[in-house]
């Protein structure tokens, strides 16, 4: 077993890096599982460009799935964090234990309403004609693993949150090193084509999940999978802490439909497919941005959660303002690349000229204002650590609402490709209305903590 972090004795800048450093290269590998598979899928002689159009539009549905996995993942994981800090420990097991069945309940479920409404849902998410066949094989075989995708990533969070930092980042880096392997063999060694890069995708996530598994089942983990312990109160307030990573996950699927919708509807016969193209290769790329920063912060929420259990007031503070230095420094880092050589990521995907020069205009625009946007990836995430869903539920929905709103206004009065510009306005406003909020509430909260009298529960 890798070496544990003590999360309430060891030095706080150095857990932050001990804690974010896997975390975000975890999240950054797992950005590949969908980049990957666009990068070959772009490549596929004669029907690259339709091709990767249609695992586009299978985007949303996919992260739509992987939001479930982050409801119960990074709900109970603080909880978790906050009953190990008070020194509970059979109150540690029973939250993960039900975030357990929850997981499993939700997989099966995902499975069979995913393919039964496939094909509206397709449609839906921006398919034509030239694109629906491609994206209905791959969204098939994809929903068959959806039990693997659930379970590998719902359950990393509890490897995170009991200090295993390593460990968790060791599942993730299994499955892109299988997916990478096995998507060329797949889509050209046996010319499976999209069929090949979902089979491949399938695959790594199931030798992610029985890693995961394996992991949570050792006796030598502090806190492991038991068979007890269930009730509805405890699955509650699990889902009431993981609204909010919820929410700004499963709406990114809301955004895509409007953002593929209008590119189809004003861009019209001739560009509405290569929009929609050029968005896929602008969004993956995004990805590059937004999942390690999530790792950052989610990465980094066991320290807080842990230490507010354990009534260590200081720690907190010092850790909150610590992991909005990296998660900002991080931000600066992309932005920079970002707006000077896009061009280097773009040619992955395509060498055709007019998707080229697009996708590299549209990175540039998408990726404007990605430093506020850190603040308040840094400030909801530590809400949710500390115990404020509702605020943190709030702040999530406020952006992602205005970004929708944004998307499908832009394109009526400037045309399609103006629904780019709807991601550096959303960012730039709830970067001062996250930042705004977490000072109006923290105080408040750390006095109230620091007058609780010891060995009070939390949230019991």
């Amino acid at each position: 077993m890798a070496r544990g972090n003590n999360l309430g004795e060891d030095k706080i800048s150095r857990l932050v890096l001990r804690l974010a450093v896997p975390s975000m290269m975890a999240q950054f590998v797992n950005v590949l599982y969908s980049i990957v598979d666009r990068i070959f899928i772009g490549n596929i002689p004669e029907i690259g460009g339709p091709a990767l159009a249609g695992a586009g539009v299978c985007g949303p549905i996919v992260t739509l799935i992987s939001s479930f996995a982050f409801l119960i993942g990074m709900g109970g994981a603080p909880l978790m964090a906050i009953r190990m800090g008070e020194g509970n420990q059979k109150g540690a097991e029973k939250i993960l234990a039900n975030c357990f069945v929850l997981l499993c309940g939700l997989a099966v479920v995902l499975t069979t309403v995913v393919l039964i409404f496939k094909q509206p849902l397709l449609m839906t998410f921006g398919a034509s004609e030239a694109t629906y066949p491609y994206a209905n094989t791959y969204m098939t075989i994809y929903t068959a693993g959806t039990v693997f995708a659930i379970l590998a990533t719902g359950l990393n969070q509890f490897i995170t949150c009991q200090g295993y930092s390593t460990l968790s980042m060791l599942s993730v880096m299994i499955g892109a090193v299988v997916n990478i392997i096995l998507d060329p063999v797949f889509i050209f060694v046996f010319n499976m084509g999209v069929a090949g890069a979902a089979i491949a995708t399938v695959i790594a996530q199931a030798s992610s999940c029985c890693f995961v598994l394996v992991i949570l089942f050792s006796n030598r983990m502090k806190v492991r999978i038991q068979f007890r312990g269930y009730e509805w109160r405890t699955m509650k307030m699990v889902l009431t802490f993981g609204l909010s990573p919820f929410l700004i996950n499963a709406t990114d699927s809301v955004v895509l439909i409007g953002l593929n919708g209008v590119l189809q509807k004003y861009g019209g016969p001739g560009q509405g497919d290569m929009l929609v193209t050029c968005a896929t290769i602008v969004l993956s790329y995004m990805q590059l941005i937004t999942m390690p920063m999530a790792g950052i912060t989610g990465g980094t929420q066991p320290i807080l959660s842990f230490n507010y259990g354990a009534k260590k007031i200081d720690r907190i503070r010092q850790g909150e303002k610590c992991v909005l230095l990296m998660a900002v420094g991080f931000a600066v880092v992309m932005f920079t690349l970002s707006q000077l050589v896009p061009g280097q990521f773009v040619r992955i995907f395509t060498q055709d000229p007019q998707y080229l020069d697009l996708s590299v205009w549209g990175i540039r625009v998408y990726t404007a204002c990605v430093i506020p946007m850190a603040f308040q990836y840094t400030l909801v995430d530590g809400l949710t650590a500390l115990g404020v869903p509702q605020a943190a539920v709030s702040l999530s929905l406020f952006r992602k609402g205005l970004l929708f709103v944004l998307t499908l206004v832009l394109p009526v009065y400037f045309g399609a490709q103006s629904a780019f510009f709807a991601e550096p306005i959303a960012d730039l406003v709830a970067g001062f209305s996250s930042t705004t909020t977490f000072l109006l509430i923290f105080n408040r909260l750390m006095k109230k903590r620091a007058a609780m009298p010891d060995g009070q529960a939390l949230y019991s």
